[in-house]
């Protein structure tokens, strides 16, 4: 099965191994594997890569009337293998009622060594 995240790669070779523990080397590559955590509906996931300063108590995606299916990465500032902090915006495209897409500016930071979500700003 091809990832959803886009890059061509299967979800094993990608975003299937940070779901299993890996660590994301980048910003980009974190923010791929929570679009993929949305398609699965893996909250757990979503929760444990949220930074602790502003994670939800909880997440629950069982109920989600829309279905994730595309990703497309329009910008990325920083968040590199050498940078604390970055920014990925994304358009992320869904079906269901109603079916269209999500575009977000999302901030991401490093604590001890690991990326972190930080906030978004959707349009």
């Amino acid at each position: 099965m091809r990832c959803p995240c886009n890059t061509g790669l299967s979800y094993d070779e990608c975003c299937g191994r940070y779901h299993a523990g890996a660590v994301a080397p980048t910003a980009e590559t974190l923010m791929r594997s929570r679009f993929t955590a949305f398609v699965t509906r893996d909250a757990g996931y979503l929760l444990r890569t949220w930074d602790p300063d502003t994670r939800p108590y909880d997440l629950t995606l069982v109920d989600l009337p829309v279905q994730f299916y595309r990703l497309d990465v329009l910008e990325v500032v920083g968040g590199g293998p050498l940078d604390q902090e970055g920014v990925v915006e994304f358009e992320a495209f869904y079906k269901g009622s109603p079916a269209g897409s999500q575009r977000e500016r999302s901030t991401f930071r490093r604590i001890d060594g690991a990326w972190f979500y930080t906030a978004g700003d959707v349009s």
